[in-house]
């Protein structure tokens, strides 16, 4: 099928063979995990078990009664040692858990999947915790279950993967194609649609021909699509895709469309097929300053720097470890951080990539931010406002329609932290509006 290119974006450098052709490891067992009891949008979850409690693999041990949210699970056998406040900057509890040196097998089901209804999918897939997993971590079960005025009637399984460096999602299609294939029609039985496109950046050939191959089903089609940031993002992924056009603040099911990236619709498979809650992740780590960048399929909870001694190490300090992509992914202060269940990298970036002087200048009028926004902003005045606190007019100037994609401040010859002050601004705006 044709597909729509959008205006704006960004032909942004790949990075993606350090690790594009390393099949996926299982990571090491660390001696300590730890687990947010929030590691989704919505409501966090409470504990279900204390100081002293001996957990088994896949046991919840964090839930709530909330309808947005998603429960919590051990990802490995052992004992609870703490439940408190471990990330940075945050105040949600963690449940901390001495891992077993002898990990029991993970007890799994065994479900015929041709006797499985719509309620039981959403059903298993609730149970065990999914969210998505390209990063937004939005309840899967949730978005299964759209408002009865939103009629749905296409999937979209994003496989673009277009931040740079990542490889999860490549390795995934690569080696579980299958896997896809099923856990796509999951999705649609879920949804009651008869139409789903996967949709892969023309660059991924290889995945693009083994998704292919495994694809027994004619209502799934295969979409190559434009190599080009942020081709990933929900909005413009439906634009290319459907030609639809996702109104200012609005969903994807606005425009009958709902997106799942290609590793969820693994985990739904798999939650489906055999029970089993996501405990466990692809995780790319990788970047010019890691000695051996691997994908790891990583149990939930395990600390960054197992992952990054896993791979050797880092080559040259001082290094930056970013969370998630170089695009929208975090820098981090250090590595005791926990993998969670949006985490999709781990980039290491060596001295030289480094900027020497942290602080900004003044907007130069370049006008290369505007030229270059797939929302097409003007992120030049937003962050003048955003600068000064003028809330008011930043709303004006439709700072809430900012999808934070990173390209601004990648091309400002300033260096402003354009999208830093898009989201210190975010939660002022959503304040003004709630007391309008």
């Amino acid at each position: 099928m044709e597909v729509k290119q959008f205006l704006g974006g960004l032909h942004v450098p790949h990075y993606k063979s350090f690790s594009e052709h390393k099949a996926i490891k299982e990571a090491s067992l660390p001696e300590e995990i730890i687990l947010p009891l929030s590691q989704h949008l919505g409501a966090p979850n409470e504990p279900l078990v204390k100081v002293g409690d001996k957990v088994k693999a896949g046991q919840k041990i964090g839930a709530t009664d909330k309808f947005v949210s998603a429960p919590v699970h051990a990802s490995l056998s052992g004992t609870v040692t703490a439940i408190e406040p471990r990330l940075p900057g945050q105040s949600v509890d963690c449940i901390v858990i001495a891992v077993d040196k002898e990990q029991e097998p993970l007890e799994l089901a065994d479900v015929d999947l041709s006797q499985v209804t719509r309620e039981d999918i959403i059903n298993a897939v609730k149970e065990a915790g999914i969210v998505g997993m390209g990063g937004a971590t939005f309840p899967t079960a949730v978005k299964l279950s759209p408002p009865p005025d939103k009629k749905v009637d296409v999937l979209l399984l994003n496989g673009c993967e277009c931040e740079p460096y990542l490889t999860c999602d490549h390795r995934i299609m690569l080696e579980q194609p299958e896997e896809l294939i099923e856990g796509t029609k999951m999705l649609m039985k879920a949804l009651d649609v008869e139409s789903a496109y996967i949709c892969i950046e023309g660059n991924k050939d290889d995945a693009i021909e083994a998704v292919r191959q495994k694809n027994d089903d004619s209502r799934i089609v295969l979409l190559r699509m434009p190599v080009k940031y942020p081709q990933g993002s929900e909005k413009h992924l439906v634009k290319a895709a459907l030609d639809r056009e996702i109104p200012p603040g609005g969903l994807p099911f606005d425009v009958g469309a709902l997106i799942q990236n290609v590793g969820t619709a693994v985990a739904v498979y798999e939650a489906v097929r055999y029970k089993k809650p996501l405990i466990e992740r692809v995780v790319s780590v990788t970047g010019q300053n890691i000695s051996e960048p691997q994908n790891l399929l990583v149990k939930i909870g395990t600390p960054l720097k197992n992952l990054i001694e896993e791979c050797g190490g880092i080559i040259e300090e001082p290094a930056k470890v970013i969370l998630g992509g170089p695009m929208t992914g975090k820098a981090q202060e250090n590595l005791d951080v926990p993998v969670t269940k949006g985490v999709t990298g781990v980039v290491v970036l060596p001295p030289d990539m480094l900027l020497d002087d942290l602080d900004y200048c003044d907007c130069v009028r370049c006008g290369k931010c505007v030229d270059h926004c797939p929302m097409l902003l003007y992120p030049n005045q937003i962050s003048i406002y955003c600068e000064i606190n003028n809330v008011e007019t930043a709303l004006a100037w439709n700072t809430m329609d900012c999808i934070e994609c990173g390209i601004c401040a990648y091309v400002c010859p300033s260096k402003r932290p354009i999208v830093q002050l898009v989201q210190r601004t975010k939660p002022k705006i959503q304040e003004l509006l709630r007391s309008s």
